[in-house]
């Protein structure tokens, strides 16, 4: 289970446990929010948070700090393993030593990385839940998370699911964050725990992909691989392209096949 919660337990069991106990937001539902410095709480979600960052949230934080992988997780996170499959994780640290030990990207004004916030804060107020159907398609459940401190559910700006997951801008969030999940299920089905070279190498792969294109040259990895020359180059250039390459690569290597990749014979 994956959820795009602001609020994310680690525990599976604690995820779904808290996802139920909140109410679901059917297609089609509406609900009533805006968050905005007009709004009395502004800011008051943005402290105290166990907010995990995904690949692709790493990949859009580093993209406004600009940093490189390596250092923005040094800089800014901390390294867990998924208890169940071994999978490598970050979360963002939060400023411990300041009263409600705000998030380190928010200002009185506001976020001050607001164009690649993680996918977890543009969610907000919904959290989102995630699983892999019988076809292995991903089937996805929406909740309406309303916490204590917030005022934005006294607003009247009217909202579905659809219309505010396109308005914060969550596309390509979910398109990557659900392949790593995709990835994390196939490990649990296959009764799969990563060892620490292979948790070294999802690392590598996902949360370091500027890394990884060094890794791809220095290796010579593209020479083992079934792939058109005209894909390569994307990949060397774009950390996005690379991005989806990695997920590839590592189904390949912890799974034997990938539907997009092939070792070469």
């Amino acid at each position: 289970m994956h959820t795009d919660t602001t609020h994310q337990p680690q525990d599976r069991d604690d995820t779904q446990a808290f996802l139920d106990s909140l109410p679901e937001l059917r297609p089609g539902e509406a609900f009533q929010f805006a968050c905005n410095p007009s709004v009395p709480c502004f800011n008051a979600c943005c402290g105290d948070l166990n907010l995990m960052l995904t690949p692709y949230d790493a990949l859009r934080l580093r993209r406004s700090l600009r940093l490189g992988g390596n250092e923005f997780a040094r800089l800014y996170a901390r390294l867990s393993l998924s208890p169940d499959t071994g999978f490598p994780m970050l979360s963002l640290n939060m400023l411990t030593d300041k009263p409600r030990k705000p998030c380190p990207f928010v200002a009185e004004s506001g976020c001050q990385v607001y164009a690649n916030r993680p996918g977890a804060c543009r969610t907000y107020p919904l959290g989102r839940a995630t699983r892999l159907d019988d076809a292995g398609q991903v089937a996805e459940q929406y909740f309406v998370v309303r916490e204590p401190h917030c005022r934005g559910f006294e607003e009247t700006t009217p909202w579905r699911s659809d219309t505010w997951l396109a308005d914060q801008g969550l596309a390509d969030y979910y398109r990557y964050n659900d392949r790593y999940m995709r990835l994390m299920a196939l490990a649990r089905d296959h009764g799969v725990r990563l060892h620490s070279k292979q948790a070294n190498m999802v690392f590598l792969a996902q949360y370091t992909p500027d890394a990884f294109q060094d890794f791809i040259v220095r290796m010579k990895l593209f020479d083992h691989l079934e792939m058109d020359a005209s894909r390569q180059e994307p990949i060397l250039a774009d950390e996005e392209a690379c991005l989806e390459f990695g997920l590839d690569w590592l189904e390949l290597l912890l799974f034997g096949s990938s539907p997009t990749l092939a070792r070469r014979a």
